[in-house]
């Protein structure tokens, strides 16, 4: 095989090594991804779900498939600032890493496994869940995530069962002094009438490049809380997507919140697919320097009396750069959908940039429906309100920033995990962002 995209030159040597090649469904399944991606290519700012995004920084770069060997240096795993218990797992370059994770004597109701002991001990369970809510489609790095499918984790929350406490899911970057990319599979299914919380941390350092796709199904009357801490240092970049659909009277909740990264995309498609499902796809982003980030979401009302709520604020300084492309989809079958969207965007320097396309796409008569988007600098009489009492300039500045971050940060359900995305947008205001 010839390669004419990047980021799969020594596939063909590569592929009889995967974990359970020998499983004829498997294989199929990566040879369709791989034949998506090498059909769709990379995109360019002419496609135009990436038309605010140029990916020229990401080719540029050569980088190599990260191995399962014990990385140089994994530095420092973070630690939810949180009070109540919580469950780490410990994903370092994509794999996970079972010494530094708590896999033993989980809550009843959860199980986890590594994603290729999943594929060797519960193939049944993969093989009915994979590939069947992340489409391929128009999205290239979902298929490149396909066609490896060689790491990440498999999530189970049984029927009926209440995980209270958070499964907290720590992705570690160490590329030491190579270039390395990963393709970590996430596939996460929350039983009828089951619940629970799952937050991601992604942090790191080095020049690489993290490909991740989850893949969430939520049954009838399920709730899964979905929450993302992305804090990466200044050479990562981050392209992740999530794919979820959502069971009859169940519930998806999404937050992420991002800082780090010199690029990072979060690509957010929600199928809402039975009647009364619910979904709050809700976050914050906070950037400097030459940052880039971008939320495109597609959350598609497939069926009568379902409801939508997404919020994203941010924070832009300097010469950094924000992409908000967030559409509702309402079919020609679904009346009384119930969908609204916003985004508002702080801008603090007259360098810094927003591109914001909310959109709605109606095809039914009787919907509540709204979507808006504000973009703007600090309010000066605000400013000058806390000056006039005796607050100094900085102070005042750190203070409205706060206030503004924070009303998303008031969409999130579990309030016990207000004060860990505070403790990030404190960092970020202090210059700790890496």
């Amino acid at each position: 095989m010839t390669a004419t995209v990047p980021f799969i030159e020594n596939y063909g040597d590569l592929r009889p090594g995967l974990p359970g090649a020998d499983l004829p469904w498997l294989d199929t399944l990566r040879g369709t991804g791989l034949d998506r991606y090498e059909a769709l290519g990379l995109p360019t700012p002419k496609v135009e779900d990436w038309k605010y995004t140029n990916l020229r920084a990401l080719t540029a770069q050569d980088f190599a498939l990260a191995t399962r060997t014990e990385p140089a240096a994994v530095g420092d795993v973070p630690e939810l600032a949180f009070d109540g218990d919580t469950r780490r797992i410990v994903l370092v370059n994509g794999s996970v890493d079972a010494q530094r994770s708590d896999l033993d004597n989980l809550p009843d109701g959860l199980s986890v496994l590594p994603f290729d002991e999943a594929i060797a001990s519960d193939p049944a369970i993969v093989e009915a869940h994979v590939g069947h809510v992340a489409a391929l489609g128009r999205k290239p790095f979902v298929a490149l995530n396909t066609a490896y499918l060689d790491s990440g984790l498999v999530i189970r929350v049984a029927t009926g069962a209440t995980v209270e406490t958070p499964l907290h899911l720590a992705f570690v970057g160490a590329a030491g002094d190579e270039h390395l990319v990963w393709h970590p599979r996430l596939l996460i299914v929350v039983e009828d009438g089951a619940s629970a919380t799952i937050v991601e941390t992604h942090s790191g350092s080095g020049a690489y490049f993290a490909n991740g796709v989850s893949e969430v199904t939520v049954g009838s009357d399920a709730t899964l809380n979905h929450l993302k801490i992305q804090t990466e240092g200044p050479e990562a970049f981050h392209i992740a997507a999530i794919e979820a659909r959502v069971g009859a009277r169940g519930t998806y909740e999404s937050f992420i919140l991002s800082t780090g990264a010199a690029l990072s995309r979060n690509q957010i498609g929600v199928l809402l697919a039975e009647e009364e499902a619910r979904c709050r796809v809700n976050g914050a982003y906070l950037m400097r320097g030459n940052q880039h980030v971008d939320t495109t979401s597609i959350i598609d009302h497939a069926v009568p009396n379902c409801t939508t709520n997404e919020v994203y604020k941010g924070v832009l300084d300097d010469k950094s750069r924000a992409v908000f492309q967030g559409k509702i989809i309402v079919r020609k079958d679904a009346q009384h959908t119930d969908g609204h969207q916003l985004n508002k965007t702080l801008l603090l320097s007259d360098r810094a940039e927003i591109d914001s396309k909310p959109e709605l796409e109606i095809y039914a008569d009787d919907v509540t429906c709204g979507h808006g988007a504000t973009a703007g600098e600090i309010d000066e009489d605000a400013l000058f309100y806390l000056r006039s009492r005796g607050i100094d300039a900085e102070t005042a500045r750190s203070m409205l920033i706060d206030a503004f971050v924070d009303e998303a940060l008031q969409e999130m359900s579990r309030e016990d995990l207000h004060d860990t995305f505070r403790a990030v947008v404190a960092a970020w205001q202090k210059g700790n962002v890496s």
